[in-house]
């Protein structure tokens, strides 16, 4: 029990540590460039590459008990699937949840890695907010139990985005989830992403 679970929380440390290494460097830094390219040269302004640290709350059913939800990942948005309709950015997250007693932790959690498609979409009158749907499916770990339990995860979200410039957003999102053998549940998150 005790290796799986490290392996699980080792996996969620190399992640955020890659994360935020990337996060704090500059974008310059981050695509291997010293200079800003020449005019003419820029990239396509449609694809970028998104870091986020997301923190909310399950609301599991029946009733409404809340647990703690933390989430990080990276994403990039491709411009050749700009007109698919399933999603045009590619997701790769690491969650923990707290399945036991308490709120924030416990003995008991819940680690689930991903993958999604997202889609992004612009809102009429506004360039500041945009939204987006986001399909995941992995594979989650229950901890805490004589013997490691993995399931597989779907997740299904809508969110918006609040720009404050290219490179810094807030996201806010609804997520429907569900983990074979466990009730339905939803996560209400805010969180924060770095764009490059």
């Amino acid at each position: 029990m005790k290796a799986g679970s490290g392996y699980s929380r080792v996996i969620g440390k190399i992640i955020l540590g890659a994360a935020l290494a990337v996060a704090i460097a500059p974008p310059g830094v981050v695509l291997g460039q010293s200079n800003p390219p020449p005019a003419g040269a820029t990239p396509d302004a449609g694809t970028s590459t998104d870091l986020y640290i997301m923190v909310g709350s399950d609301f599991d059913r029946p009733g409404l008990v809340a647990k703690a939800n933390y989430n990080i990942g990276i994403g990039h948005t491709f411009g050749f699937l700009k007109k698919d309709p399933f999603g045009d950015e590619l997701t790769f997250s690491y969650t923990y949840e707290d399945a036991g007693g308490g709120f924030w932790h416990s003995q008991f959690g819940s680690d689930t890695e991903s993958f999604g498609i997202m889609k992004n979409f612009g809102l009429p009158k506004t360039k500041r907010v945009s939204g987006y749907t986001w399909l995941q499916g992995g594979i989650t770990t229950f901890t805490g139990y004589p013997a490691l339990q993995n399931h597989f995860y779907d997740g299904e979200s809508l969110g918006a985005v609040v720009h404050f410039n290219d490179h810094h957003a807030i996201w806010i999102q609804e997520t429907f989830n569900k983990i074979v053998t466990v009730p339905w549940y939803t996560t209400t998150s805010i969180g924060y992403t770095r764009s490059w």
